[in-house]
């Protein structure tokens, strides 16, 4: 079925075939006509594997059904990812799956006379379903204009929220006339990136996991403001602060650590973790900044 539905030979595999019929909710007696469409995330398919088809994957197996079966089966628009909550981050750990309705309709006609006829007439209507799927997920992104009037657009959800706060009302406020020269992405390795900018620091990034949220050169006082959210992760704390401390090891201006939060209840929960000498930023009070003290307020310290 796979291979008819021109799949690449990359997810013409077992993995692949029991991600298809977890998706579909199949059991090994199951009428492919008894197809159904559970919303499922990788964590239960990889169970449903186990349960009832006896295939045990070890759990870091859970990144590669993601990234080499489910990545393709969204790609093809033959699964549509969170229908539930699309403003969710597909790198979520609550991220969920679904089947394609149209693809879900073919699939229980699988093994019946009309299969050959209505695959055909799939197939045809694919790359008008990518076209469709590709155009929401694009209006659900979140519009940002940059300091140069660069328009950029963010991954729907998770800590884009909070990076687009940053950029509309931190910014302005803490590093006036500043200069963005990085903008991550929750679904993207980067939003935004001015290599040169940096380079002219004395910066060269090679990876850009390690890097924080945004990055901002402000301009009149020459501070390079490495800006971390938390969200999902955590905030500058001393381990943290080291690695951006080595990262930007050769910048050729100071360096300023801000942790920005989206309200000041989920500060409790990190206020142990933060790391002296460091700035705090709260959304929901944008005017203000909170000291981790050190000998000077917002200011670099090597």
């Amino acid at each position: 079925m796979l291979k008819e539905l021109g799949f690449p030979r990359q997810q013409v595999n077992e993995r692949s075939a029991l991600t298809l019929l977890s998706l579909l909710d199949l059991k090994p007696n199951d009428s492919w006509s008894n197809a159904r469409d559970p919303l499922m995330g990788i964590t239960p398919m990889i169970d449903f594997f186990a349960e009832h088809y006896g295939k045990r994957y070890a759990p870091n197996t859970r990144e590669t059904v993601r990234r080499q079966t489910v990545h393709q089966f969204v790609q093809a628009a033959f699964v549509v990812p969170n229908t539930d909550m699309p403003s969710r981050p597909t790198n979520s750990p609550k991220a969920v799956y679904q089947i394609e309705p149209s693809a879900l309709k073919l699939l229980r006609e699988f093994g019946r006379d009309e299969w050959d006829r209505r695959l055909k007439e799939y197939l045809q209507s694919v790359g008008t379903l990518k076209k469709l799927y590709a155009s929401e997920r694009e209006m659900r992104r979140i519009p940002v204009t940059l300091h140069n009037g660069e328009k950029i657009r963010l991954s729907p959800g998770g800590q884009n929220v909070l990076v687009k706060k940053i950029l509309d009302d931190f910014c302005p406020l803490f590093t006036p006339a500043g200069k963005i020269v990085y903008v991550g992405d929750t679904q993207k390795k980067w939003a935004y990136l001015d290599s040169d900018a940096l380079r002219e620091l004395g910066i060269e990034i090679e990876e850009h996991g390690k890097m924080p949220d945004v990055v901002v050169h402000y301009t009149e006082k020459n501070w390079l403001v490495l800006i971390e959210v938390v969200t999902s992760h955590g905030p500058v704390n001393p381990k943290r602060r080291q690695e951006l401390k080595e990262l930007f090891a050769h910048s050729t201006v100071g360096l300023v650590y801000v942790t920005a939060f989206m309200n000041r209840r989920t500060i409790i929960k990190y206020l142990n973790e933060i790391s002296w000498e460091t700035e705090v930023w709260v959304a929901d009070s944008p005017t203000h900044l909170i000291h981790f003290n050190g000998e000077r307020f917002l200011g670099p310290y090597e």
